[in-house]
């Protein structure tokens, strides 16, 4: 469901701003639109919790393993929208 009209925010947009969104730097309006849409849009919801889920696993395993940090994956997901 693309709940723009209700938020003024699209599901692609929130999907381009979700790694600011969790890493807390998206400034105040922005964030309460991207959390009015989350309030009506299931699938949005679910995947930021699938986000969250990356990032929390991906910290874990960067802990015990020998794998590129967390900083590498998110500056990997930030750069990803210059790129298009």
């Amino acid at each position: 469901m693309d709940s723009s009209a209700a938020t003024g925010l699209t599901c692609r947009e929130l999907v381009e701003l979700v790694t600011d969104y969790l890493e807390d730097h998206l400034p105040a309006h922005e964030r309460a639109r991207f959390d009015a849409h989350l309030g009506e849009c299931a699938a949005c919801r679910a995947y930021v919790e699938q986000m969250r889920t990356t990032v929390r696993l991906t910290r874990t395993a960067a802990k015990t393993q020998d794998v590129p940090g967390m900083d590498d994956l998110l500056q990997a997901f930030r750069g990803y929208k210059d790129r298009l």
